[in-house]
């Protein structure tokens, strides 16, 4: 079985300020396993850095109003098309991101302040009946 794996959870420099959000955690839950590293919004085409983007009113805007909802959606139905042939056990996703937050996603104020909600990817890998959790879920350190 395979897991599909936020890229930035794996150490991939692809958060919007050229960062990453590596996770011993998760690295450490994936061992032994088989991962699909997805980034939907370098997919998108998206720069790294690039001006962050959160949900605004349902849909995926940057910070300067620029919408981008179009191609992240198309990014999320080209990930869900790669996979639809593949075992997936579940996705370990980055909490909070517009993409992939699974619980709670940025509120389009870009204040910081959170709401209820999932992010794009999340909300569609859950539509599609795949086990979606976020690395926050996985425990500091396996027995």
């Amino acid at each position: 079985m395979k897991v599909l794996v936020s890229a930035c959870l794996l150490g991939r420099n692809c958060k919007y300020n050229g960062g990453n959000n590596k996770s011993e955690p998760v690295m450490e839950f994936l061992r032994g396993r088989e991962v699909i590293p997805v980034c939907p919004e370098v997919l998108a085409g998206l720069a790294v850095p690039r001006t962050p983007i959160e949900i605004v009113d349902g849909v995926v805007t940057d910070r300067n109003g620029i919408v981008v909802d179009g191609v992240i959606r198309r990014a999320v139905a080209e990930i869900l098309e790669q996979i639809q042939d593949e075992d997936i056990q579940c996705a370990v996703l980055k909490a909070r991101s517009p993409t992939c937050g699974v619980r709670q996603v940025y509120d389009g104020s870009f204040s910081g302040k959170l709401i209820d909600g999932s992010g794009v990817l999340a909300q569609a890998l859950k539509d599609a009946g795949i086990r979606v959790l976020e690395d926050e879920d996985l425990p500091e350190n396996r027995e």
